[in-house]
């Protein structure tokens, strides 16, 4: 007599593995609980691995805006070093680690909310990539936001020689002294023109990198592979779309620094786009790009390693490959 396939016969009960137990409990898709948890794991992706890479940074930041000061990367860090040592080479330290866990926090939550709202809600028929690329947009105008003020001052740190100020407290002290808030999001415009699009890049070549990775490379479904492994493709993913957006971003993120360093006082900020392009021309928006290649290709990379891996410790699936 065949069994009934609801209580398949002969197992033994304690050879059944109890159900691992999460440190937030079980968290429903797409609810409240679990868009927090995505913003909470956008701080750890984001905040700790900018702060990472701010040596790199700060020679980048610094050669877009004078390509002439050092040579080379190494050149920098050496010299870098051998006035200020250590603390001089990761000047900006502070405003990178406050600034990209608040865009981290929007960045990633937001995408999540929005890519609820615009491909379940709203726009359900709608192609997915045009989903993933709405969301990533909403998501960023508002991670800007959050990160304008200390994007300011980690650039006025880094591109000023001595250092403009110690500390976060001490540069946020002295810019809002000579301007206010509205120094602090001067360059709110130039900054939305690069991240937005690096943004939608980023967001878009990984939802559809590992896409491919799935199908085509491994052959399988997403479900067949283990935590491990979904998190392996996450980095690869993220490495690839790292690439893309560092190119597509690049000019903006130059014109972002200069505006930063050397903008005058009453300038508008498309008169100043304008005098500093004429100044430095099309080729000077190309300055320090194969640094940032690296340096945003390993961000990203690990930044999506470590979200996903940080839903995997909650207990929800990693991103992309549906």
């Amino acid at each position: 007599m065949a069994s009934s396939p609801l209580k398949p016969p002969n197992v033994d009960p304690k050879s059944i593995p109890a159900m691992r137990s999460y440190p937030f409990g079980k968290i429903e898709p797409n609810s409240p609980k679990y868009f927090a948890s995505c913003m909470l794991g956008g701080i750890v992706a984001c905040g700790p691995t900018h702060t990472f890479v701010t040596p790199l940074d700060l020679v980048k930041t610094r050669r877009q805006v004078d390509s002439s000061l050092y040579k080379s990367n190494i050149q920098g860090w050496r010299l870098i070093y051998a006035k200020e040592g250590m603390r001089g080479i990761f000047t900006g330290w502070s405003p990178t680690l406050v600034g990209y866990s608040f865009q981290g926090f929007g960045k990633y939550g937001f995408y999540e909310i929005f890519k609820h709202i615009y491909g379940d809600n709203l726009f359900p028929n709608t192609n997915r990539t045009l989903v993933y690329a709405g969301a990533s947009a909403s998501a960023e105008f508002i991670a800007d936001i959050l990160l304008c003020p200390f994007e300011a001052l980690k650039v006025r740190m880094q591109t000023t020689i001595p250092p403009y100020a110690k500390n976060l407290r001490q540069a946020w002290g002295k810019t809002t002294a000579e301007g206010g808030m509205a120094k602090l999001y001067a360059g709110i415009v130039p900054l939305w023109g690069r991240q937005i699009p690096y943004t939608v890049c980023k967001f878009v070549s990984f939802e559809e990198t590992v896409n491919l990775i799935y199908k085509k490379a491994l052959s399988g479904r997403k479900e067949d592979y283990s935590a491990v492994a979904q998190t392996a493709v996450s980095f690869l993913g993220g490495y690839i779309a790292g690439i893309l957006c560092a190119v597509v971003s690049h000019p903006a993120d130059v014109m972002v620094s200069k505006l930063n360093s050397d903008r005058k006082a009453g300038e508008s900020a498309g008169k100043a786009m304008g005098r500093i392009y004429g100044n430095i021309g099309f080729t000077g928006l190309w300055n320090g790009l194969p640094v940032r290649i690296l340096m945003i290709g390993t961000l990203t990379g690990l930044q999506w390693l470590i979200y996903d891996s940080f839903k995997v410790f909650l207990g929800l699936p990693t991103t992309g490959g549906h």
